[in-house]
């Protein structure tokens, strides 16, 4: 099935934003720089390893590494990509440090939050926005290609709701809305199907290696996609009905 054709909206087309990135794992670098293709401005970067250095640079060359406090400072739009059980401590403390600020957007991609856990950035005045991106990252700009043909999950209150569809938009995905109280189980359905092709994929792999078939992966490529590709075809005729 086609993606319907998506007007750049204005919401975020308006201006351009100044774009801090927390966090240099495999999401935060990639989303940034599909901002940045968007003609937003990336301001900074934070990056704890030298993996994540290596990664910052690789996707956003030329974006200084700064440090957190200063780096939510500098931005009009901070984006959260780390770990979910650092999300919390990380959004209260910098609430305790009076670092948020009042008209900031700031936007977390965690499959298993939605905004309350903004709740302390809210607070001292800052706009909310969950996006997860419904993919697996790999950290490259192969994800940049992947990206536009993803979806992203959005919660927001609902006056603000259209910020961070514009956002998903403006990085070649397609959004779709979660509520509050449905990202516990949104987030059980991302991780159970990838974990599970993964595993699956894993297995078999390994069982043709083991009696000799050289370049296993390749064996299985059309296989695997043409039997996901029917199950999710099927997936969508059952929503249907």
């Amino acid at each position: 099935m086609g993606r319907r054709p998506r007007a750049r909206s204005s919401a975020v087309r308006a201006g351009r934003l100044g774009v801090g990135i927390v966090g240099a794992g495999r999401v935060g670098p990639v989303l940034g720089a599909a901002l940045a293709n968007a003609e937003h401005a990336v301001v900074g970067v934070t990056a704890v390893s030298d993996a994540g250095r290596d990664r910052a640079e690789a996707m956003l060359p030329g974006v200084p590494v700064l440090a957190t406090p200063d780096l939510v400072e500098r931005s009009e739009l901070v984006l959260l990509a780390v770990p979910d059980d650092q999300l919390g401590g990380l959004v209260q403390g910098l609430a305790d440090a009076g670092i948020w600020q009042p008209g900031q957007l700031v936007v977390h991609t965690s499959p298993d939050h939605g905004t309350e856990v903004l709740r302390p950035a809210l607070a001292a005045g800052a706009i909310p926005l969950a996006i997860h991106p419904a993919m697996v990252f790999t950290g490259t700009s192969v994800d940049l290609t992947r990206l536009r043909d993803a979806y992203c999950a959005v919660t927001a209150p609902a006056p603000v709701l259209p910020i961070a569809q514009a956002l998903v938009v403006e990085m070649g995905a397609e959004p779709f809305v979660v509520a509050e109280q449905d990202r516990p189980a949104y987030a059980d359905a991302v991780r159970a199907a990838a974990s599970f092709s993964t595993a699956i994929v894993e297995q078999s792999a390994g069982t043709l290696d083991g009696i000799g078939v050289e370049h296993p992966g390749r064996v299985l490529g059309a296989l695997v996609r043409s039997a996901v590709d029917n199950a999710l075809a099927a997936a969508d005729g059952q929503a249907r009905l």
